[in-house]
Order: structure tokens, then C-alpha cells, then sequence
């Protein structure tokens, strides 16, 4: 990856999550060493801060098949705006979530960002979970597991209609990688949907290194590069404890590495958002701090 200027930009949401705590991830994450492991790649940090976020505490949770949707809708715009003026700016967004329906605000900016270019967004998933659940197939009603289909046109109009247009990506440049738990109702959103997904019976089967090529080529194809949503629960338990929903068997140590090894070296992503670590849940930050070696690796750190 060549050096660019990264901007930082906080979304403590947990608003979407049933499980309180990852509102204090982007704080985990800093503290982890983030600035200084990106400036040791040369590029130039900048941190924007975290964009205001309502309390539950403070809040309604309104309708049960999709909560405090109002409160979500809100800090996903806050987000979309700052992470546009990044793109616009030519610089290279870096946002630090939260629970994944932070992904929705961010997806939104670049969108809005690339359009105004007359461009068009791929974008790659790595996640235990598909992320495309609508209010109507939901069993919980928490938005952290509905960002994938809100971005693909599917959901509240409230998260898919920010700057009033739908789709922010067309579901062929879309590419999920590290599924593994998927809701009944979900799986049919997913089929018939027309993203590009990869199991990790896939993975399993097909190795890492041929999954994230395939689909970075495929998020690359007829696309202007791609933003990379990489949620910290597609990693095993046994090496990210401290996530908003853990799954056993997820990627390995070395597969996580590997994944943001290959993406960097595509040479087309463009923009970059980590979500879901819950120190609440951690061992000794140890989440967070494979969070910031993930990054590193994403942004170009090699191991010689």
C-alpha cells in the first residue's frame, strides 16, 4: 500500500448490539498502539475523534424487530458525513467501531463520496456473521446484524435511504468472507441476494490466500476499489475473546494476517473500518491489540 494520510474516526455505537461494551472499542483500540504502528509504515495519522453517540440509557428503544433504529439513524449520519469529507479529501478513511451497524454510516460517506466522481464502490465483509437480516426476519431486532442488507438496499428506510439513494452498493460487488453463523430466515436473504460469499467451510476447503483473491478481484471488477468492513467475532474466540458476538471456529491467527496481507496487496482498497471488540469482554486487551496488528497488516506491514 502506498503512504497515504489516514484519517481516524471513532463510532462507539453499541446501540445495535444486545451485549454492551463495544462503544469503548475505538478507546481499546488506541490504546493498543494504533498511531504509532501506522506511522512506523509511513503514512500520516490523523484522528478525528469519535462522533457523538446517544446512550440506551438515555434512549427508547422503539420498535422490538429493529431498536433504537432512531438513535442508530442519527449516529450512522454523523459518521456518512465525516467519513465523506475524508474521502473527499483524498485521504484514507480508518474507522474504529462499535458494533457493526456503524458500517451502514460509513458505507454511506464513501458511496456518497464516489458518486459525486461518478464512481462505484465494491466492498469486502469478513465476518462470522452474513450481517443481512431485516426487522421481519431478525429474531433479536438488533441492527448490528442488518448493516450488510441496509447497504444493499434491503431494510429500514430510515439506514437505507441516508442521502436518499439506494443501493450504496450494488450486491454483485459485494463479497462476504468467514460466514459461519447465519440466521435461518438470513440464509435466504443471502442466496437469493447476489453478493459473492465464501464460508469457512470454503476457506477450509480452498485456502485463505485463494479466498481474499478471488474476492478482491471480484469487489475490484467494475468497481473503483473497495472498502474493507472487517468485523473482530470472523477471528476464532481462542485469539479475539473480547467481541460483540463470538462464534467458535473462525479465521486463525495467520488466516486474519494473511486476509489483510492480500487486500493491501491488491493495491485496491480504499478505505478501512474494525468493529465489534468489546473490552468488557477481553483478556488483557488482547482483542484490540490483534485489532492493531490487523490494521498495520491491512495498511502494509510485512513481516520482512
Amino acid at each position: 500500500m502506498r503512504h497515504s494520510h489516514v484519517s481516524i474516526l471513532g463510532a462507539p455505537l453499541d446501540l445495535g448490539a444486545g451485549r454492551r461494551g463495544v462503544d469503548m472499542g475505538p478507546s481499546a483500540i488506541r490504546l493498543g498502539g494504533l498511531h504509532k504502528s501506522i506511522e512506523r509504515l509511513g503514512h500520516t495519522v490523523e484522528d478525528l475523534g469519535n462522533i457523538p453517540v446517544e446512550q440506551p440509557e438515555s434512549a427508547s428503544p422503539g420498535e422490538s424487530n429493529a431498536k433504537y433504529l432512531t438513535q442508530i439513524q442519527a449516529a450512522c449520519w454523523h459518521l456518512a458525513q465525516g467519513v465523506e469529507r475524508i474521502a473527499d479529501a483524498g485521504q484514507f478513511p480508518l474507522v474504529l467501531g462499535g458494533d457493526h451497524s456503524v458500517a451502514i454510516g460509513t458505507v454511506s460517506g464513501l458511496a456518497q463520496s464516489y458518486r459525486k466522481r461518478g464512481q462505484q464502490l465494491g466492498l469486502i465483509w469478513v465476518d462470522a456473521h452474513a450481517d443481512m437480516n431485516t426487522p421481519e426476519t431478525s429474531p433479536s431486532g438488533n441492527v448490528h446484524g442488518m448493516p450488510l442488507a441496509c447497504i444493499i438496499g434491503q431494510g429500514p428506510p430510515q439506514l437505507t435511504q441516508l442521502y436518499d439513494f439506494s443501493p450504496k452498493v450494488q450486491a454483485k460487488h459485494v463479497v462476504l468472507v468467514g460466514i459461519r453463523d447465519v440466521d435461518l430466515g438470513e440464509g435466504s436473504i443471502v442466496r437469493s441476494s447476489g453478493v459473492h460469499y465464501f464460508t469457512m467451510r470454503d476457506i477450509d476447503e480452498k485456502g485463505m490466500r485463494y479466498v481474499m483473491k478471488v474476492a478482491a478481484d471480484l469487489a475490484s471488477n467494475g468497481t473503483d476499489g473497495f472498502h474493507c468492513s472487517f468485523d473482530m467475532d470472523s477471528v476464532d474466540p481462542d485469539e479475539a475473546p473480547g467481541v460483540g458476538t463470538a462464534v467458535r471456529g473462525g479465521l486463525s491467527y495467520r488466516e486474519a494476517h494473511l486476509a489483510m496481507e492480500i487486500v493491501s496487496e491488491s493495491g485496491q482498497m480504499r478505505s478501512l473500518e474494525v468493529v465489534e471488540v468489546n473490552p468488557v469482554l477481553d483478556i488483557a486487551n488482547r482483542t484490540a491489540l490483534l485489532a492493531v496488528e490487523l490494521i498495520a497488516s491491512a495498511l502494509g506491514k510485512r513481516i520482512v
